[in-house]
């Protein structure tokens, strides 16, 4: 008898045996499944981890186009600024980098007077509220927050989300089943810690998102004639906008806005080392 109690506590308990075999092949399988799907995005030249095509991003895009128009209060019913809105974004869709790429770019006004807030969906479709629309002072802060979602749907971060989502979901899963006991409770932190980690990982995963948007956002708002310095303007706008409280950068998928200002002036002087042409749209 006791040599069987010894074998039990050896065999099914802790992270060994068969339950950490099992874990480990959950592990491997999300890590090959994910470093075995790599693409070069043809606009940044990027290698990127995605398993999702372009025909399959613009579908879930259009699928989740009606569910986000809803929450935010449906289409606008300014008809002139929704004009200006589709007028500024189609400019940035046509006069920019963003024309080279398959995907149908749209661009909505949400009746939504209280979120400040813009916002882009896999495949192209583009939405500003209310709210932030009437913060802005000129065209070329609407072209800066349009060329920012636009610069996330050509960096394909959504399915680059996808797939980290994906990952971190496998890990998560193999580290549960290879260390929890059910004899154990205590196991259940490892479980836990397990958790947490993947979640601080999507959310620097955001912020690095938005860093690159706004560096393609200089970009596609210059090609298409708009002054890019405006884009500072834009993390004016919304610093002003977060000052009532917003959470800590590190806990935040968005930076804090005036860092990601300072890095925008950067990316305008590596963009355009001679300085900027004139005639560009304030």
């Amino acid at each position: 008898m006791a040599r069987s109690g010894s074998y039990r506590t050896s065999g099914a308990r802790g992270c060994g045996g068969p339950r950490l075999l099992l874990g480990l092949a959950f592990a491997a399988f999300a890590l090959f499944s994910y470093f075995g799907q790599k693409t070069t995005n043809p606009i940044t030249g990027e290698e990127q981890h995605i398993a999702i095509s372009a025909e399959q991003e613009i579908a879930l895009g259009l699928q989740a186009a009606p569910e986000m128009v809803a929450q935010h209060g449906g289409v606008s019913r300014d008809i002139e600024a929704l004009r200006a809105v589709q007028a500024v974004g189609t400019r940035i869709a046509e006069r920019s980098a963003a024309a080279r790429s398959d995907y149908e770019y749209t661009f909505t006004l949400l009746a939504d007077p209280r979120t400040v807030n813009a916002f882009a969906l896999p495949g192209g479709p583009v939405f500003i509220t209310e709210a932030l629309l009437a913060r802005l002072s000129s065209e070329g802060e609407l072209a800066g927050v349009l060329g920012h979602e636009v610069g996330h749907v050509i960096a394909r971060h959504s399915a680059e989300r996808i797939a980290m989502q994906q990952l971190t979901q496998g890990l998560t899963g193999a580290l549960v089943l290879s260390t929890y006991d059910p004899d154990d409770p205590a196991s259940a932190n490892t479980a836990q810690v397990g958790m947490l980690v993947a979640s601080l990982v999507t959310l620097k995963y955001g912020r690095d998102d938005e860093l690159e948007a706004d560096r393609l956002g200089v970009r596609l708002m210059a090609e298409a004639g708009y002054d890019p310095r405006s884009l500072i303007g834009v993390m004016k706008v919304l610093g002003e906008a977060g000052s009532g409280g917003a959470p800590p950068e590190f806990m935040s998928t968005h930076p804090d806005p005036g860092n990601r200002a300072e890095r925008i002036a950067e990316a305008i002087k590596a963009e355009f080392p001679q300085g900027l042409p004139e005639g560009l749209i304030p």
